[in-house]
């Protein structure tokens, strides 16, 4: 039975559901312009560029019948490799005007990734920056359709039959009519996943998809907030995440050229940032200030945070820290509600967000017990549509209307969830179950320690033993945290089954795009003992 809490939450859910709105983007925009007019939309405060939600609207409309011109039509892909300025969110909101699909492209890929990207989503148009067009020229394979006069350049002069982005934006009316009606369903961007284990895949979302995410902060916020910072590039999610929502809710949305771990506090007391997604790396790698407690901060949200992080963002900053859950299939899909402040430090990742519903399942399929760790499942209006050219990789995942995300998790008497590692992230070490999380964030709690990673390393007689890699802070080595003290601590706060038998200290970790570790890339050493210090023999390998 769901708990009191649950069902509050639920209903003031259903309120928000329920609520009128814009049928797609352009028509959230296109409201946005008539509400909101000339208060500032998006400001690239690193370059004082400015646009208004008027003129978002007006030059996106100009940009979308010069692309247009172009042959960008209803249902064409788009690749777009831009910098943090104002022309990347004026290309997504002119091509969702067209009802074209922007495939955002990280602009820190090698030449092999680009091939891929373009390759795999089917670009039929690219726009580009000049900083790029090095790196296209060097493609040993560029798809047949992405001939010169497909070619849009930010910055120099296009080459013969080709066309610059300002051109497109000059020779434009503001005034846009679709040669094709756009839906909600349409869609609207794909966006690759960071490809931790093999290539990357790219996710189909529909303009529902960012229609979902624009009004899951305005919901789950406890105060209005009109100053939201991002500090990702523009590929990544959280932009156009945090865009979406700007435009429902009139708030000014400052983007940085690119993140700064030095900068992004600076910047929350510069700006008077009210909202942001706060990284877990800045907490811990930027030192604790007199002045922190007196931001002009909300709310911030943090991702995949240890709990400890959560009451040290709260302490030292004096402002509710939210956990969230969310994967780019799925968009944001729990979160801790400000309001549950018993839940601070608690591990829990919250309750669900609009539009979201979640079952925890047994290898089998079935529900499990209250308590009982499973695979979380979740299903709701506007996930993505599918993984593009990838039909084994949507057969697996989806179960009927149930997306499977592969990460382990359970949801305790009331309703709150939590999730304990990723399916590929439980060790199995002589018939018992070790969660890599569980170890990680014992780990966390050593003062000394910067971040973590936990695997699994085969071996003959367990089957799995665990594998712990400790970066610690700067300036320590390893004779700051020795082995004995990690050991000790480790059995102080696991049990003997869960206690790593390898340790490893690395100065930094390999990353994906959005800062995840790659654990695949730690998996994949020749010898996965190499460098380590074994606590079973007491020797280093």
């Amino acid at each position: 039975m769901a708990s009191e809490v649950l069902e509050a939450h639920l209903a003031r859910n259903r309120g928000f559901e329920r609520a009128a709105y814009p049928a797609t983007i352009p028509a959230l925009l296109r409201r946005a312009a008539e509400r909101y007019g000339d208060a500032p939309a998006c400001t690239f405060f690193e370059d004082d560029e400015t646009l208004s939600f008027r003129q978002l609207d007006a030059l996106s409309g100009r940009l979308a019948n010069g692309f247009a011109d172009l042959g960008v039509g209803h249902g064409d892909h788009v690749g777009v490799m831009l910098p943090n300025r104002m022309e990347y969110p004026l290309t997504w909101m002119a091509l969702a005007k067209i009802g074209a699909v922007m495939v955002p492209i990280n602009p820190r890929y090698t030449r092999h990734e680009l091939e891929f990207a373009l390759a795999d989503s089917d670009a039929g148009f690219l726009v580009i920056d000049e900083a790029h067009l090095p790196l296209l020229a060097a493609l040993g394979d560029r798809p047949a359709a992405l001939e010169d006069t497909r070619v849009v350049i930010r910055g120099r002069a296009a080459p013969a039959g080709g066309r610059t982005w300002a051109a497109l934006l000059e020779g434009g009316a503001e005034a846009f009519t679709p040669a094709a009606p756009i839906a909600g369903g349409d869609p609207t961007t794909i966006l690759y996943t960071s490809g931790t284990t093999g290539l990357p895949k790219g996710c189909i979302h529909s303009q529902d998809y960012w229609l979902v995410m624009s009004r899951q902060i305005p919901a789950a916020t406890e105060a209005p907030v009109s100053r939201l910072l991002v500090q990702n590039l523009f590929h990544y999610m959280n932009c156009q995440h945090l865009m979406v929502s700007a435009l429902n809710i009139g708030a000014a949305l400052y983007v940085a050229r690119q993140p700064s771990g030095s900068g992004f506090i600076p910047w929350l007391k510069r700006l008077g940032i009210e909202f942001c997604i706060f990284p877990e790396f800045v907490l811990k790698q930027q030192p604790e200030a007199a002045d922190d407690a007196a931001t002009s901060l909300k709310e911030v949200m943090l991702a995949g945070c240890a709990p400890s992080s959560q009451v040290e963002m709260e302490r030292r900053f004096r402002v509710p820290a939210c956990e969230i859950y969310g994967m780019t299939e799925i968009g944001g899909s729990l979160r801790m509600p400000a309001s549950c402040r018993d839940m601070v430090g608690s591990g829990s990742v919250g309750l669900p967000m609009l539009f979201r519903e979640h079952s925890v399942r047994d290898s089998e399929g079935a529900p499990v017990p209250v308590g009982a760790v499973g695979e979380l499942w979740v299903r709701g209006h506007g996930l993505m549509a599918g993984y593009h050219r990838r039909p084994e990789a949507n057969a697996e995942q989806f179960r009927g209307d149930w997306f499977r995300t592969g990460d382990l998790a359970r949801a305790d008497e009331r309703g709150f969830h939590y999730i304990t590692g990723r399916i590929k992230d439980m060790i199995r070490r002589s018939g018992e179950n070790v969660s890599a999380r569980e170890v990680e964030e014992a780990a966390l709690l050593l003062p000394e320690v910067e971040d973590v990673a936990v695997v699994s390393v085969p071996d003959a007689d367990r089957g799995e033993e665990i594998k712990l890699y400790l970066c610690l802070k700067p300036g320590l080595g390893r004779a700051g945290l020795p082995v004995e003290r990690v050991l000790a601590h480790a059995r102080e706060h696991l049990a003997p089954f869960k206690v790593p038998r390898y340790l490893a200290y690395v100065d930094s970790f390999p990353r994906t795009a959005s800062n995840k570790i790659e654990k695949g890339t730690l998996r994949a050493a020749a010898d996965p003992r190499a460098d380590a210090f074994d606590a079973q023999d007491g020797v280093w390998r």
